[in-house]
Order: C-alpha cells, then structure tokens, then sequence
C-alpha cells in the first residue's frame, strides 16, 4: 500500500488532494502543513511519495525538494498555479519528478502521481530482479510501431543498464524517454496536434491516436530508437517517419506562458531532466543527452538553480 504524503498550508487544498487521492483504495494519505513538518514525517514515517505545495512558509516547496533529494529516494511531485511559474522550474531542476497544476487537479493529479509511483516501482523491481552487471560502454538499437504499450518495456530496457545511477535520476530519465517517445509515436508518426490535450474533452487526443494506429499512412510508419550508454553519459536518438515541424516555430515550454498548458508539459519535462536536448532541422529527430552527475557538478548546480541560466537545447 504505498504512503503519500500531502504538503500544503492551505486547508482547503489539503483537504481537496488527499480527497481526490485516497479515491484509489489502496493509497494511504497523509498530511502536513508545510516543509518542516514534512521533513519531521519523512525521518518518522515510511513514505513512497511526496505531493507538496511550493509557496509555503517555514520551507517552501522547493527546499523540500532539494531536502528530500540528499535524504532519502522518495520522488516528489509539485503543486504549481500561477505565480509560481519560476518556482517551478527551480523545484523541477532540482529533483522534482513532475507537477500538476492547481487549476487542473481533478483531471490530472491522480494519473500524474500513479505515473510516478509505476516508474519508482519499476526501477526498484529491476534493481531486485538483476542478477549480473551489464557493460558500462554499448550501443543499443530498437524499432517500434505505434503502439504506446510498448513504451514501458523498452524504457524498462534501457533502464537495466543503468544500475550504479542515482535512484531519482533514473525516475527522471524514465519520464522523459516516455514523452519523447509519446511524441514521436502521437505527434511525429500519427500527427495528432498536441493542442486537443488543451480542450475540455479529456478523450479526444487517445481516441484520434488509437483511430490513426490502424490507418494508413500512420501504421506504415515506425520510430526508431538509438541508445548509447558510456560511463559518462548516455544519448538517445529517437526518429520518426512523420512529416515534421518548424523547430524554429517551437515555443519555449519554459515560458511562464506556456507552463502550465498541457500541450508543452512533456517537452518541459524533457528539457527539465536532461541536460541537452536538440532536434533536426525536419523535426523527425530528437536527440536526449544526459551526463552521469558528480559530487562537484550536483553542488554547482544546486547553487543555480532558480538562476537566469538557459537550458542548451532547441526543443
């Protein structure tokens, strides 16, 4: 039965979270008034994952976060509105696992926390089930069609190879493959335009994906996936057979703008958790480049984040 640990000042929003939460009959909620009392919990109490507001007194959200990344694997997914834009970011570079938009709670806050608890899952029953070490230096390659099922086996894969990674950046990695690979498959090969997430009917983006899985020309098409892995870094390329976009046209998804639609969530997750992140010039090619972090580079970057720096990639 897997804990969680709701954090927020606001009673109301409190209660509105464990309310929508414990509707999954096998979550246990808990919660707290802010980041201190939540640290108190976390040395008390098994919990597998966090729900926190950011604007909080005593310890705001992203100290929690940065808190519970050097104590403990436990993910922690972000209660954003508007306002707290810049914060989010902070808190999504600093270790967050992903957010959910206060305006949209009822529509998004349980798929986003079962997402994140599936991947933790996996990564631990991978860790438990793998019996040899794999070599640090190959090179992988894999095609798919356009069936999204086969999303999680093949990041499951690729996540065997990386043992000796941090348990959150392994989360992280998971995440972002999954929406580039849910954009190359939806977008790049079925041509469904991201904007239907943003219309009042939750059903009609998947019901033009599974409609255009077995029509032609989207089923001809496929997505094909490089993987490399190094003890330094590892790059994913992944391509699909569909038209393409303007990469010049794509907007920034960090934009306090854009953050909080769900059309750019998953290229701002990608952006957030990688540490570069380009397109061809056709838009059919995205490439994922993530180093192994160290002691020296995870200081430095704590002492930036929230800081005016400017993420390398295009898209």
């Amino acid at each position: 039965m897997p804990n969680i640990l709701v954090v927020d000042d606001n009673p109301i929003d409190r209660k509105l979270m464990s309310a929508l939460l414990e509707r999954i009959q096998d979550w246990s909620v808990e919660t707290v008034n802010d980041g201190e009392q939540a640290v108190a919990r976390l040395a008390e109490h098994d919990i597998d994952l966090v729900v926190t507001d950011l604007q909080m007194p005593n310890m705001d959200g992203l100290a929690l976060v940065k808190h519970v990344r050097t104590c403990c694997d436990v993910p922690v997914v972000l209660v954003t509105a508007f306002g707290s834009e810049k914060e989010s970011i902070a808190a999504l570079r600093a270790g967050a696992a992903n957010f959910s938009h206060k305006s949209r709670l009822q529509r998004d806050l349980v798929p986003t926390v079962r997402n994140v608890l599936d991947w933790s899952d996996s990564i631990r029953r991978i860790d438990q089930e793998s019996n040899r070490e794999r070599p640090e230096d190959m090179q992988i390659a894999f095609v798919l069609d356009n069936n999204v099922a086969q999303i999680r086996h093949l990041i499951e894969t690729f996540d065997g190879h990386l043992p000796s990674w941090a348990m959150d950046e392994r989360l992280r990695i998971s995440m972002a493959l999954e929406e580039a690979l849910t954009n190359a498959i939806c977008h790049g090969n079925l041509e469904v335009d991201s904007r239907l997430k943003d219309q009042e009917d939750i059903c009609a983006f998947e019901n033009l994906v599974n409609e255009r899985q077995d029509c032609a020309p989207f089923c001809e098409r496929r997505v094909r996936v490089q993987a490399e892995f190094s003890s330094e870094q590892i790059i994913f390329k992944i391509n699909d057979e569909g038209p393409g976009f303007d990469v010049t046209a794509l907007p920034d998804p960090t934009a306090p703008e854009n953050i909080m639609k769900p059309s750019g969530r998953g290229l701002l997750l990608i952006r957030t958790f990688m540490d570069e992140v380009t397109h061809n010039d056709t838009g059919n090619r995205i490439t994922l480049v993530k180093r192994r972090p160290d002691e020296t580079s995870e200081n430095q970057a704590e002492s930036l984040t929230g800081s005016t720096a400017e993420d390398t990639g295009q898209g």
